[in-house]
C-alpha cells in the first residue's frame, strides 16, 4: 500500500490490486512477511488447519491476496454503526475528523464486499452477536462449516465459555449507550424499516462548512448502513454513494 501512497487511513479507495503485484514482481516493495504468510497459507495441510485472519485493510487488498492464495478462503462478514466507528477513530486517532472517519466506513465496507463477491460468504452484523451471542456465533459457525466448506471444529456446539471470551462486554455497552442517547436526538431522515439518521454532536458551527459537509457524509454512511440491513446493499449491482471526489483525507503521522 505504502508504494501507491496509500495507507489504511488515506487513499484507500485509489488502492490498485494489478500494480501491487507489480510492484511485488519487479521487486519494488519487500514481501518478505509476505512469503512468511504465503508459506503458512499455502501449506499442502492448510486444508485441515482451519485459520483466521483479522485485519480491516484485507478489505482493500484481498484482490492481491487471492492472486496468491492456492486455495479461496471464506469470508465473515460484519460491520458496526457508522457513528460509532467514526466517533471511535475521532477518540483514537489524532486529528482525526468525524467526516473522514465515516468516509472510510463507506470505502472499507464497499470495497470488503465487492472484492469478496466471488467467495463463499457469511454475514452477521455487531447487533446480532449482542443481542443474542450464544445463538449468533453458532449460527455463524454452522454456515461456515455447512455452506463454505470450513473444517468442523472438535466440538460442534459451542460452549459458553468460548461465546464470554469473545464477546466484549465494553462494546456491548457502548453500542446500547449510543442507542439511548441517539433516541433522544431530532431525526434527519427515516430510511424506512426502523433505520433512522438522527442528528449527533460536533465540533463545528452548525451553519459551517465542515459541519454541512460532516453531515452529508454522515447521511451516505446512514445510506449504507440501512442497505446493509435490509439487504439491498449485497446485490451484485448495488449503487454505492460517490465518495470518490469527496478529497479531504486525514494522513496520520
Amino acid at each position: 500500500m505504502s508504494a501507491q501512497n496509500i495507507g489504511w487511513s488515506y487513499n484507500v479507495i485509489d488502492y490498485d490490486s494489478e500494480k501491487a503485484m507489480h510492484h511485488k514482481d519487479q521487486g519494488k516493495i519487500t514481501f518478505n512477511e509476505g512469503k512468511k504468510a504465503l508459506k503458512f497459507l499455502n501449506h499442502p495441510n492448510i486444508r485441515h488447519t482451519p485459520y483466521l485472519q483479522k485485519d480491516p485493510r484485507m478489505c482493500i487488498c484481498l484482490p492481491t491476496w487471492l492472486e496468491l492464495l492456492d486455495e479461496k478462503p471464506a469470508v465473515l462478514f460484519t460491520y458496526r454503526h457508522p457513528l460509532e466507528v467514526a466517533l471511535s477513530l475521532k477518540h483514537r486517532e489524532e486529528n482525526f475528523t468525524l467526516e473522514h472517519g465515516l468516509r472510510l466506513w463507506i470505502i472499507y465496507n464497499m470495497r470488503a464486499l465487492q472484492n469478496s463477491v466471488d467467495l463463499c460468504r457469511v454475514f452477521t452484523t455487531n447487533e446480532a452477536v449482542f443481542k443474542d451471542p450464544m445463538l449468533e456465533l453458532q449460527r455463524i459457525n454452522n454456515e461456515l462449516t455447512e455452506k463454505c466448506g470450513v473444517l468442523r471444529p472438535p466440538k460442534w456446539v459451542i460452549a459458553d465459555k468460548v461465546v464470554d471470551e469473545f464477546v466484549d462486554p465494553k462494546l456491548q455497552h457502548n453500542s446500547k449507550v449510543r442507542k439511548a442517547e441517539e433516541e433522544k436526538r431530532n431525526m434527519l431522515k427515516d430510511y424506512g424499516r426502523g433505520c433512522i439518521a438522527r442528528e449527533f454532536e460536533s465540533d463545528y458551527p452548525e451553519a459551517s462548512v465542515n459541519r454541512k459537509a460532516e453531515v452529508e457524509m454522515y447521511m451516505m454512511a446512514m445510506s449504507v448502513y440501512c442497505d446493509l440491513e435490509n439487504g439491498r446493499a449485497y446485490i451484485p449491482d448495488y449503487e454505492w454513494p460517490d465518495v470518490a471526489h469527496w478529497h479531504r483525507p486525514t494522513k496520520i503521522n
